[in-house]
């Protein structure tokens, strides 16, 4: 399981910087904010982005003790957004001794 984890999020991870990285060479999101925020999907958007961006927050501070790292990750979330979430989880199931499963992934160490 952990194994298929550190595909799939690696995999995410490379995809989403891919997907980040060529749409700022065709697009700056500066430069369009004002068009894009009068579209309503994407204040839904961004509204569900701070939302997850929360949740992955809490589970970080929960997981994490130093409060430097909390607030490294917490601006790394803010800025990246899922480039970040991917590489944390990742750091996380490297981190993983041979014998640990995804309850001590999730749970506090």
């Amino acid at each position: 399981m952990i194994t298929t984890l550190k595909i799939v999020f690696s995999a995410l991870l490379i995809w989403v910087t891919y997907v980040v990285i060529s749409t700022s060479f065709k697009s700056s999101l500066f430069t369009e904010w004002d068009s894009l925020a009068a579209i309503p999907w994407m204040r839904a958007t961004l509204w569900d982005f701070y939302a997850n961006i929360f949740i992955i927050t809490l589970w970080m501070f929960y997981k994490e003790k130093s409060i430097f790292l909390k607030v490294i990750w917490l601006i790394l979330f803010v800025c990246l957004g899922s480039i970040a979430t991917c590489a944390y989880v990742l750091i996380k199931l490297f981190k993983l001794k041979a014998s640990e499963g995804v309850e001590e992934l999730v749970s506090k160490k």
